[in-house]
């Protein structure tokens, strides 16, 4: 009796092993490929639909994919003119996917579109493929009735004119106009800015003057600063020659600028004591030379007679009274 029972659950599993795989088969999905029609003429379009049917179970697990094929824009006779993405439908229990292309033909005769093969991806990582059926399409051209005589090709039209037809441009054109008078009677009539003349408040003569007031305060040459002190005072004396003159003294040598400095009468009459000053700060500057203390001072003297001789002639002041008498 025992035994019996043995036997009998083995049969049983073995009942049930063999079962299985159909329950697997039973399980799979189903794919489909399906044109709205299957005639056309040559250059129109076609919608080529492919479903993937689904149970629901198999939808909601996370597991269980379906990839949907990737067709290459050229097929046998056919062209992808356009490619929708995937939606999902919903039938009782069933869950269909679905992707449509547009496709078009330009050579004539019965074609078919070629199977697709789907890819399924279990929840335990098995693949499997599945293949739709094939798709004909019969390709044909415009008739052509060959009993009927050959018509004469017509002569061109002529269009009649309607002013309606060209609105949009008139309108373009009349606003253009309008645009441009306005702007023409702005720029005409607006007040023109007059120019603001700002007035120096220092003279290049107080900014030199302060500026050797300033290197004798600092004492440069008692700390033995030599270079230094010489290329301070030299600098004061070609910027004021710069701003008071208009000679370019900052990007000239020792010896351009004295000859650039002839044609100014007041500059040239103190040639002499200038050349001195050049000469013993290029002697500092660059050879080394170590002046006097007589020499120091006699170098910001000079220095400061060029600016007293050289100084602009201050204009008088006009008071009220004085210009009321000059205008009776």
């Amino acid at each position: 009796m025992y035994k019996q029972q043995v036997i009998r659950r083995i049969v049983l599993c073995c009942l049930l092993g063999l079962l299985y795989p159909f329950s697997l088969l039973a399980q799979s999905p189903e794919v489909a490929a399906h044109t709205d029609t299957n005639s056309i003429r040559i250059g129109e379009q076609i919608k080529l639909h492919l479903t993937a049917t689904l149970s629901a179970a198999q939808f909601k697990d996370a597991g269980f994919k379906i990839l949907f094929p990737v067709l290459p824009d050229s097929l046998d006779h056919f062209e992808v003119v356009s490619r929708a993405t995937p939606d999902t439908v919903s039938q009782q229990d069933l869950k269909v996917i679905r992707q449509t292309y547009t496709l078009t033909s330009f050579d004539s005769g019965h074609w078919e579109i070629p199977p697709v093969k789907f890819e399924v991806i279990t929840g335990n990582g098995v693949t499997d493929s599945l293949v739709t059926a094939p798709v004909g399409i019969d390709v044909t051209t415009v008739a052509v009735d060959t009993t009927k005589a050959f018509k004469p090709i017509k002569a061109i039209q002529t269009v009649p004119w309607n002013i309606w037809d060209y609105w949009l441009y008139i309108v373009i054109g009349a606003a253009a106009a309008l645009l441009i008078v306005g702007l023409i009677w702005y720029f005409r009539r607006r007040p023109k800015k007059v120019p603001v003349v700002h007035t120096p408040t220092v003279t290049p003569y107080e900014v030199a003057q302060q500026a050797l007031k300033m290197l004798k305060e600092e004492k440069l040459w008692q700390q033995g600063n030599i270079k230094q002190y010489y290329t301070r005072l030299t600098d004061i004396l070609r910027v004021y020659f710069e701003h008071q003159f208009g000679i370019a003294a900052l990007e000239q040598t020792s010896e351009e600028l004295l000859q650039h400095i002839k044609p100014v009468t007041k500059l040239n009459q103190q040639r002499d004591k200038l050349r001195s000053i050049l000469a013993i700060a290029d002697l500092a500057k660059f050879a080394k030379l170590q002046p006097t203390a007589d020499e120091h001072e006699d170098c910001m003297v000079k220095a400061e007679e060029i600016l007293e001789w050289t100084r602009p002639k201050e204009e008088p002041v006009s008071t009220p009274e004085e210009v009321a008498g000059k205008k009776a």
